[in-house]
């Protein structure tokens, strides 16, 4: 247990608006996509899931153009007038995507909205990082809690609100309407901000940040990991809810209240990960809940009673909070004299891709064997992810592997 006591600012509860804005916008349409596909002539129970998965890897794409310039965008703004500007971004896009006319619309509006989530993706950690820069993990852990009470909060409000005959676009609208809050909350101007960085950094000296990062044959490592991180939970995030009403025969409220338990364990284990676990111990922490994980991840397929898949949800959340953050957290310590901001970019840039890869990959193999198959990537996922941590702790003490 740790003995300092955990202090928040202004900015931490902007952070924390801005993770839990983000997490609806981008778990809104995972869990309205039946009613949704259905209204877009897209349905999935005939054939659809393809073109689900794609809109998953279509806001992916995007979020890494965003991610790659981001950098840039912080070094000339300012990370906290740069996240502003992107809650905007995005919530125009889910403001468009509210109201498509058909798919093509659709895709292209969450592709917009995805260009303000690269940017929310690459700069709201690094903002966590300055400040609170003698246990970061901690921080960093705690924060990223958020996007799971974000997503807590959006799928069991979604799914009431389509069970009561809301329409989706309705609430994707309402979604919209929440990222405002934390755009404000970044862009009115503040006399103290310790962490941000008032002089501008110019295109070479970000670009060479990059350069330096990913020349470290360690940093691959941690890129890999990240991007099966990525896979892992947004397999579950992203599908969950159309599992269970296509697989179970269940309503939308009962689809949105299975993402909500896989959530809910999300909460605990990165706010527990944050206020138990010391900076010194992420590692441990990682690899143990990738061998959790990976068991876990096994039974799925087999279950046929929904509330039983509401348990394991649960306990599946709990190891897969700590991956996405930790992990960066965990290569940052590790790569001491890399610019820290930089690798949280990076980094993100592997996770993101990984999301949009795998949730793809579970649309296609769901039309092609069915959902119940395709929820093996997730041990795939976590399974090697604990290995390639592995593999670098190995590296590392054999001395193959520099520190930097």
């Amino acid at each position: 247990m740790h003995a300092h006591k955990m202090v928040f600012g202004r900015y931490d509860f902007a952070n924390f608006f801005c993770f839990g804005s983000y997490a609806a916008c981008s778990v809104a349409v995972p869990v309205v996509l039946v009613s949704l596909a259905q209204d877009l002539n897209f349905p999935l129970a005939e054939g659809g899931k393809g073109a689900g998965g794609a809109l998953q890897l279509g806001r992916s794409i995007p979020m890494v153009v965003a991610m790659l310039f981001c950098g840039f965008a912080a070094g000339r703004f300012g990370k906290l007038r740069s996240l502003g500007a992107a809650m905007l971004f995005m919530s125009v896009g889910i403001l468009c995507a509210a109201w498509s006319p058909g798919y093509l619309p659709l895709f292209a509006a969450i592709a917009v909205a995805g260009l303000g989530e690269g940017v929310v993706e690459g700069l709201a950690t690094p903002v966590i990082q300055d400040l609170h820069q003698d246990e970061p993990g901690r921080y960093i852990n705690f924060t990223h809690s958020f996007w799971s009470v974000g997503v807590v909060g959006t799928v069991l409000a979604a799914g009431a609100l389509l069970s009561a005959g809301v329409s989706w676009r309705w609430i994707l609208t309402g979604c919209s309407l929440f990222a405002l809050v934390p755009a404000f909350m970044y862009l009115l101007p503040s006399k103290k901000y310790g962490a941000e960085r008032h002089q501008k950094l110019s295109f070479g000296t970000v670009f060479g940040h990059a350069v330096d990062v990913m020349g470290l044959k360690r940093f691959w490592l941690f890129f890999a990991a990240m991007f099966l991180a990525g896979g892992g939970e947004f397999c579950l995030t992203f599908w969950v809810a159309s599992f269970i009403q296509l697989d179970y025969g269940a309503d939308a409220w009962m689809g949105g209240l299975g993402t909500a338990f896989f959530a809910g364990g999300m909460i605990v284990g990165r706010m527990g990960s944050g206020m138990l676990v010391r900076q010194s111990r992420l590692l441990q922490l990682i690899l143990l809940c990738s061998v959790i994980g990976t068991v876990l991840g096994l039974f799925p397929p087999f279950l046929s009673s929904v509330w039983i898949l509401f348990v394991l949800l649960f306990f599946l959340g709990i190891v897969t909070g700590p991956f996405w953050p930790s992990i960066q957290s965990y290569c940052v310590d590790r790569l001491k004299d890399s610019d820290s901001t930089m690798i949280y970019i990076l980094l993100s840039c592997a996770g993101v891709p990984g999301c949009g890869f795998f949730a793809c990959m579970m649309g296609v193999v769901g039309d092609s064997w069915g959902l119940r198959d395709s929820f093996y990537l997730v041990p795939f996922c976590y399974g090697g992810l604990g290995l390639l941590l592995l593999l670098d702790a190995w590296l590392h003490r054999s001395k193959r592997l520099p520190s930097a």
